[in-house]
């Protein structure tokens, strides 16, 4: 579905954490050691009020800018974006509750000043700008933001979903990307669909995909066809190239957000248009 809490949700999945480390392979006898490679943590997660959410960087962001928050086009407090709606610049005061590498513990609220840009057209995106700097949030709260990859990312990659709202992590792999995904109104690209393991509920809205082998995130978690339904609320479909739909019961899905990356300029702002190939809003 899509993943916000909607309503009172089955909360037998909260407080749970569950934390998967890669596997460490014994090396040959007389072979460089591999290096290690660090477990996917709640380092840089944030919990909403209906979602969970990331602290996030740019390749161009600064310490000095201020930081960014990312989550679901329809986690927005005042309801989902419609179908060709994208919302830029408006005021906010949304509080984000951050939380330690471990997941147990608040670190702390942090606060919004303005939703920088919003859609569920294209993509299920939302990034809000804070009243601090990295540098301050890093010195306050010893926390630094998830890098955000410029990259496509590849099918096969193993990939972790860091819910806030459930202090839980998802594991599984990148099952293969989707042309086209419609649920209800909304129509997404290039969605990423997961393989079995990834099995996402209400309020997991939002959380970031983290590739496990370089850290970064490549995406936000946000659907998933819950009763094998054709192209419903709740119950997305996907549309091939030549149009033929097909329903996945049971399979959950997430937007990436390479594109976005490639939208953040000077000062961590959303620069539309030119080489952003994030939907405008609309002129006249």
């Amino acid at each position: 579905m899509i993943r916000r809490l909607a309503g009172a949700v089955v909360a037998t999945a909260a407080g749970v954490t569950v934390l998967t480390a890669a596997g460490t392979a014994q090396a040959a006898p007389g072979a460089p050691a591999a290096p290690e490679r660090r477990q996917v943590d709640f380092t840089g997660i944030v919990a909403l009020s209906n979602c969970s959410g990331s602290l996030v960087r740019g390749p161009r962001s600064q310490d000095s800018d201020r930081a960014l928050v990312l989550t679901n086009g329809h986690c927005l407090e005042g309801g989902m974006p419609g179908a060709g709606e994208v919302v830029v610049d408006k005021p906010s005061t949304r509080a984000f509750t951050l939380l330690d590498p471990t997941g147990r513990k608040e670190l702390g609220t942090l606060k919004a000043t303005r939703l920088e840009y919003a859609t569920m057209t294209d993509t299920d995106v939302a990034v809000y700008r804070l009243a601090d700097s990295y540098a301050k949030i890093r010195a306050e709260h010893k926390i630094d933001a998830l890098k955000l990859s410029p990259a496509h990312p590849r099918e096969g990659a193993e990939i972790s979903i860091v819910s806030g709202y459930w202090k839980k992590i998802y594991s599984c792999k990148i099952d293969g990307f989707v042309h086209r995904m419609r649920e209800a109104d909304w129509t997404w690209k290039d969605s990423i669909r997961y393989t079995p393991g990834c099995d996402t509920i209400g309020g997991t809205s939002g959380s970031p995909i983290v590739d496990r082998n370089t850290r970064q995130v490549v995406g936000i978690n946000n659907t998933g066809n819950e009763e094998g339904k054709r192209c419903a609320m709740n119950n997305p479909c996907e549309v091939d190239e030549e149009g033929k739909v097909t329903v996945r019961k049971g399979v959950n899905y997430g937007q990436q957000t390479y594109t976005l990356t490639r939208c953040l300029g000077e000062d961590n702002d959303v620069v539309l248009g030119g080489t952003c190939a994030l939907p405008r809003p609309a002129t006249g």
